[in-house]
C-alpha cells in the first residue's frame, strides 16, 4: 500500500498557490496513493477548497477526528479498510486539536485524538481490520505518547515533524515511521503476520528518493505541464503586481542597494575574486530549474529581495541577481557604517539561506574558508557548475 501522513499542502497564503495544492492532489492520485492524512496545513485555503479537490481528484484523504459544527458530522472520511492479501488493512488519520485551521476555525472542531482513536480502532477492528495504520498529524511526541496510551495500531505514519530517521522504531507493539518533510524521502514498512491474523514482526526504513531512483513517464509529464503553466502565471502575477507598485510607489527610501557593478569599481580583486565562486551563478541555477518565479526560491539568489532598492521582479535581474557584495556585506549607500570600522560577515547571515534542506551538509568554517577573497580557487564554482572558466559578467548571467 502507498499512504502519507498529510501535511502537503503549500506554505504559501497567496491565492496562487491554490493550484499547487490541486496539482499534489492529482499526483498523489496519479501515484495510487491509497489513503491521505490532513492537519491544519490543508485547511489553509479553507474546507470547503479541500473538500471539492477531494471529490474533483478522487484523492482518498482521511481525518476521524474533524467535524462539522453544526451538524456535528464527519467533515471528511475517517478512515478507510481495504484488503490487501488475506489481511484487512484499517487506515485512519488524526490531526492536533491544539492548533488553529485557517479560514475554517468557526465552521469546524477537532475532538481530542487519544479518545478518538480508541473509539476509530475498536470500530474498524469490530469490521474485520487485522491491520491498522494511522497517518498522524500531531508531531513526533504526540504520536508516540497516542501509540503508546492506544493498544491495537501496528503502524504509524508521523507527520507534522522534521523527524527523519532512517530506520523505524518500535513504541510498544507499533512500528513507527519519520520520513521527515518535503517528500523527500519514502518510508518502507513491512509487516509480518502469524496464523492467527495477528502482527509476528514490524520493521520500517527509509530511503532518499535520489535521481538514481527515476521517473515515471506520466508523472513528470504531469509536472511540467503544471510546472510550465504555474512559471507562466506567475510571471503574469510579477508583472501585474509591479505595475500596481509603480503607480502607489513611495518616496524611495535613502538607503537602498545598489549592485555589484557599482561596488567593483573600487573592489576590483574582491569582485574577480567573487567571480569564481558558485555566489556568482546563483541566479543561472535557479533559472536552469525554472524556479526563478517562486519567492521562497528567489529569496536566496538576488540581492536585497523586495527590500527597499533591491530586487522586486525579474526585470531587476540585470542589476541585482545572484548572491552579490551586498548580500553580505550590507546596502551600499550604507557603505561607511560597515567600512568604519570594519565588520566581518558571521555565520548568522549566512544561515538565512544556508540551512535545513537547502544546505543540508552546512559548515561555517568549512564553507567559509571557499568564499572569502583571498580564496580564488574557484572551488564552489566548478562544483555548482563544472566549469573551468570564471563568468565575465558581474551583477546577472
Amino acid at each position: 500500500m502507498l499512504v502519507d501522513a498529510g501535511g502537503f499542502f503549500p506554505d504559501n497564503d497567496a491565492p496562487e498557490y491554490m493550484d499547487v495544492a490541486g496539482f499534489l492532489m492529482d499526483a498523489m492520485k496519479l501515484l495510487g496513493t491509497d489513503a491521505v492524512g490532513a492537519g491544519e496545513k490543508e485547511l489553509r485555503y479553507g474546507y470547503s477548497f479541500l473538500k471539492a479537490n477531494i471529490e474533483r481528484s478522487g484523492l482518498p484523504v482521511v481525518c476521524a477526528n474533524m467535524f462539522i459544527k453544526k451538524t456535528g458530522k464527519p467533515a471528511l472520511t475517517p478512515y478507510i479498510i481495504k484488503k490487501v492479501g488475506n489481511a484487512k488493512v484499517g487506515i485512519f488519520g488524526l490531526m492536533s486539536d491544539k492548533v488553529a485551521y485557517g479560514p475554517s476555525q468557526d465552521s469546524l472542531r477537532v475532538d481530542e485524538p487519544v479518545a478518538t482513536a480508541k473509539r476509530v480502532v475498536a470500530e474498524m477492528k469490530k469490521k474485520g481490520a487485522t491491520v491498522t495504520i494511522l497517518l498522524s498529524q500531531l508531531g513526533k511526541v504526540d504520536s508516540e505518547d497516542l501509540v503508546a496510551a492506544v493498544p491495537g495500531i501496528d503502524v504509524l505514519v508521523v507527520g507534522h515533524a522534521s523527524a527523519l530517521l532512517m530506520k523505524g522504531r518500535m513504541i510498544k507493539n507499533t512500528v513507527a515511521s519519520y520520513g521527515g518533510e518535503k517528500g523527500q524521502h519514502v518510508g518502507r514498512t513491512i509487516v509480518t503476520m502469524d496464523a492467527k491474523g495477528a502482527q509476528a514482526t514490524a520493521e520500517n526504513d527509509v530511503f532518499m528518493l535520489g535521481p538514481e531512483v527515476g521517473e515515471r513517464e506520466e508523472i513528470a509529464k504531469l509536472a511540467k505541464a503544471f510546472e510550465d503553466g504555474f512559471n507562466e502565471k506567475l510571471r503574469k502575477l510579477q508583472k501585474e503586481r509591479a505595475a500596481e507598485a509603480a503607480k502607489a510607489k513611495a518616496p524611495e527610501s535613502p538607503d537602498r542597494f545598489l549592485g555589484s557593478d557599482l561596488c567593483i569599481r573600487c573592489h576590483q580583486s574582491e569582485g574577480e575574486q567573487w567571480k569564481t565562486t558558485s555566489h556568482a551563478v546563483a541566479w543561472k541555477t535557479l533559472t536552469d530549474g525554472g524556479n526563478d518565479t517562486k519567492a521562497e526560491c528567489v529569496s536566496c539568489h538576488v540581492v536585497g529581495y523586495r527590500k527597499p532598492g533591491g530586487f522586486q521582479s525579474v526585470a531587476d535581474a540585470p542589476k541585482l541577481a545572484n548572491v552579490q557584495c551586498e548580500s553580505c556585506h550590507g546596502m551600499g549607500t550604507m557603505h561607511e557604517a560597515f567600512a568604519n570600522p570594519h565588520k566581518t560577515v558571521t555565520e548568522q547571515l549566512c544561515v538565512e539561506c544556508h540551512q535545513g534542506e537547502n544546505d543540508p551538509h552546512w559548515d561555517w568554517k568549512t564553507k567559509r574558508a571557499l568564499i572569502v577573497h583571498t580564496n580564488k580557487s574557484g572551488e564552489t564554482l566548478k562544483k555548482k557548475t563544472g566549469a573551468t572558466t570564471m563568468p565575465k559578467t558581474t551583477g546577472s548571467n
